[in-house]
């Protein structure tokens, strides 16, 4: 649905810097949360949603719905993190087939360590960019395209 005043060319253009803009804040935030924790952005994201969650669980289908990895790839993500002692798995009683991760203590004291650098990142390189306006439009961009109800 666009307004019909703007060629192609200018969709492309705001399109690959809506992805540029994206790539360079997950390699900022990927890169201090390194750095600082030795916890790759994506594991991080696991420990958010999983810290989250009700008793820190959640079943995997529904872990991998929230996260941007495949279903394979928070599979293998999972298995690092419950090497790492930071996340185990726990069958689900009424699905033998279904399978929970669950946030280890150690697991919810890294994501308490890590979040004040994650929040920061998210300060440093988005919000302290933007003026409360520009926050409100941004939020409501953001909401239009994350209606799971609009159609592709």
């Amino acid at each position: 649905m666009t307004s019909g005043t703007l060629s192609a060319a200018a969709e492309l253009i705001a399109w690959r810097t809506m992805l540029r803009a994206e790539a360079q804040i997950s390699r900022r935030l990927q890169a201090d949360l390194l750095a600082r924790h030795d916890l790759a952005l994506g594991s991080y994201d696991v420990l958010m949603h999983l810290g989250e969650a009700p008793d820190g669980r959640l079943r995997m289908n529904d872990l991998a719905d929230r996260v941007l990895l495949s279903r394979s790839g928070l599979t293998r993500l999972v298995d690092r993190l419950q090497r790492d002692g930071l996340v185990i798995r726990q069958s689900c009683p009424s699905d033998a087939r279904g399978l929970f991760a669950v946030l280890t203590g150690p697991g919810r004291d890294r994501l308490a360590e890590a979040t004040p650098t994650y929040r920061q990142g998210v300060r440093d390189y988005v919000l302290s960019r933007l003026d409360e306006p520009d926050i409100r439009t941004l939020r409501h961009i953001l909401d239009k395209l994350a209606d799971e109800r609009a159609p592709l």
